[in-house]
């Protein structure tokens, strides 16, 4: 297998300055890799850390020390440090995320929601389409939902646009913050599945799933993050 994630040495603090500027450490000290092909998952009490692993890994929060290297066009970036034309072209060819919540234009069709990425990354709008619409049979949306907007779907159905959109790319590494928490036995069986094929071509995993059920199927290695937030408050 190939290491296609390693986090080295990180740490990460919020300043409050509401609050004179109180400094809350989160998480310190964070090491651990991910392997092409393995589902690694972050465990750990609520409050521990783990969204904002996720987060320093995807690029959405700076990083106090430490690096994060993520292999990228045959080479390394540190999304530490990496600047952010660098960490779009990491999330378009390299890195992608199913977040919590669905975040999308508004008036802007499910299918094209979830068919972006791929358009965006050279597919042909028609083609782009059809394999959004056979993920989302897959998920069991209804066809109905298919043309609109999905910022009146249920919690369920806009999660399950969220995951079509994050699974559709063949990227080498994968994100995954709570991707089943709004949905039903049948879909979570559903996902779970779609993270197995994803291991079985090589992606390298990275997820939160406090559904233990799930995370006892999916997970080739769990990581108490609560080591790493002692780490920090020590610190």
């Amino acid at each position: 297998m190939t290491q296609r994630l390693l986090l080295t040495g990180v740490s990460k603090s919020f300043t409050l300055h509401l609050r004179d500027g109180v400094i809350l450490p989160v998480v310190g000290g964070v090491s651990f890799g991910v392997e092409g092909g393995e589902c690694v998952v972050l465990g750990g009490q609520s409050g521990a850390g783990k969204s904002s692993i996720l987060k320093m890994v995807y690029g959405n929060y700076g990083v106090g020390a430490g690096q994060i290297l993520i292999g990228h066009s045959g080479g390394q970036v540190d999304m530490a440090v990496a600047d952010a034309r660098l960490v779009m072209q990491v999330r378009q060819q390299t890195l992608g995320y199913v977040s919590q919540f669905l975040r999308a234009i508004p008036r802007v069709a499910a299918i094209d929601v979830a068919a972006e990425p791929l358009v965006r990354a050279g597919v042909a709008a028609g083609a782009a389409r059809k394999r959004a619409a056979e993920l989302f049979a897959r998920l069991n949306l209804p066809e109905r939902l298919w043309s609109l907007p999905p910022a009146t779907f249920s919690g369920g159905e806009q999660q399950r646009v969220n995951i079509a959109r994050g699974f559709l790319p063949d990227l080498p590494v994968l994100l995954l913050d709570e991707p089943t928490a709004s949905l039903d036995a049948r879909n979570r069986q559903v996902v779970i599945d779609m993270i197995a094929e994803k291991k079985a071509n090589g992606t390298a995993l990275l997820g939160i799933f406090h559904d233990a059920d799930v995370r006892d199927a999916v997970a080739d290695r769990i990581i108490d993050v609560s080591r790493f937030a002692t780490a920090a408050v020590a610190a």
